[in-house]
């Protein structure tokens, strides 16, 4: 009984917990639901595009197409470029191998043919004094002519090729394509060439293959023309000026690109005083070479000739002996005044020296008559390559040309050259 009722007891005092931790739970109360009405976004796959999106999209796709064709442009222009500085560089070593043998060409043809002749000289002298007849004679006596005729061949080559004078072409040409070089390596690293920058380079590199060619048969230059002439190895400087004026006008007042009235006049004098004393001096200078270069070239063959018919009568007479001696002695002389002093290479020095002269007056001459500014070079940086082309400073360049125009006042050529390198 006691049990029973300690067990219900225990089941009435749980219920009464129970209902307690019932009635201590709390109640929260509903909260209202806020109905936020938020904007729609709109997203690249919706059926109606704004328009403001619509154009700055129209935009930037207009400019990443102008870019990607400007880039393309630039690098096509580059990879011309570098294609030919390739040539370029090609050109420079071809011209240094053949311009180092064809002095080798001057050096043992100059040897060989002074030692033929002298031998012959010598034969013919031994035949004329030995006083034997008959078959010993008769050998020096036909040594002797054989060795002068061989002399007077090689001569002959010798004096229409002018190895001396070759060699001095492809020492210009290599210095020339060395610079056009640099000129190609300086546009491509200053970025964006354009394809006026390739066209440019490729008439160069054609103007002077024309001006220096590598081959002797046919398009060798001529060794011996009729007056001096300078060498000519650029393209043409002048430009189309058409409509140029008024635009030229009006940039002047806002941007002159380093240009002035002052500066343009400074460049004249120089080019006048470049007319008056240096070009006339070089052709003077040019047609005194050309026209020893004329007679010791005939006198060569031509005594050597005489030796060779005088080495024939050895034994008729001492006469014959002594014509026959005589002229190998001068032709050996004239021979090595003429290639040992490289009579053919000073030519082609006033020539080049001529040439440069005259490229200088063009470009002076181009660029001052080009209007418009911009298509110039800047003008305080023309300046200061001219004075280095001239070996003088800023400074000595318009002293020179305020030198000259006093003395174009008073009548008087002035007594400078403008050149202090040539």
């Amino acid at each position: 009984m006691a049990s029973i009722q300690t067990t219900s007891l225990l089941s009435s005092s749980s219920s009464l917990s129970s209902s307690k931790r019932v009635n201590a739970a709390i109640h929260v109360p509903k909260l209202p639901r806020l109905n936020v009405s938020m904007p729609k976004i709109p997203t690249i796959n919706s059926r109606k595009p704004v328009e403001g999106l619509t154009l700055v999209e129209n935009n930037v796709r207009s400019r990443e197409l102008e870019n990607d064709l400007s880039n393309s442009t630039t690098s096509m222009s580059i990879m011309q470029l570098y294609a030919v500085l390739e040539a370029v560089a090609d050109r420079v070593e071809m011209h240094r191998n053949v311009g180092e043998q064809r002095d080798n060409w001057n050096t043992l043809l100059l040897n060989n043919i002074n030692m033929i002749t002298l031998t012959a000289a010598t034969l013919a002298g031994v035949a004329a004094t030995s006083g034997a007849t008959g078959e010993p004679v008769l050998a020096l006596k036909l040594s002797s002519t054989l060795l002068f005729s061989a002399a007077t061949g090689m001569l002959l080559i010798m004096n229409k090729i002018q190895p001396s004078q070759l060699a001095e072409e492809q020492r210009n040409a290599t210095r020339l394509f060395k610079q056009l070089q640099t000129q190609i390596q300086t546009i491509i690293a200053l970025g964006n060439p354009t394809e006026e920058d390739v066209k440019g380079s490729m008439e160069k590199v054609l103007a002077l293959d024309k001006a220096y060619p590598l081959p002797l048969l046919g398009a060798m230059l001529d060794k011996f023309p009729a007056k001096y002439e300078p060498a000519v190895w650029w393209t043409s400087q002048r430009k189309s000026y058409k409509k140029q004026e008024g635009k030229g006008k009006a940039q002047n007042k806002r941007n002159n690109n380093g240009w002035s009235e002052e500066l343009e006049m400074e460049l004249s004098e120089i080019v006048e005083v470049v007319k008056r004393k240096d070009i006339e001096d070089y052709e003077r200078l040019g047609n005194i070479a050309l026209k020893m270069n004329k007679c010791l070239s005939i006198a060569g063959p031509l005594l050597t000739g005489i030796a060779a018919t005088g080495s024939a009568f050895v034994g008729n007479g001492s006469l014959a002996a002594i014509v026959a001696v005589m002229a190998g002695s001068l032709a050996a002389s004239i021979n090595a005044f003429q290639h040992g002093g490289q009579v053919g290479m000073v030519f082609e020095m006033y020539r080049y020296c001529g040439g440069f002269f005259k490229l200088l007056e063009e470009t002076v001459e181009g660029a001052v008559e080009e209007k418009d500014f911009d298509r110039r070079e800047n003008g305080e940086l023309f300046e200061m390559k001219m004075a280095l082309q001239l070996g003088r400073s800023v400074s000595q360049l318009r002293e020179l040309a305020s030198k000259s125009a006093s003395c174009r006042k008073d009548g008087i050529v002035v007594d400078e050259f403008a050149s202090k390198l040539f």
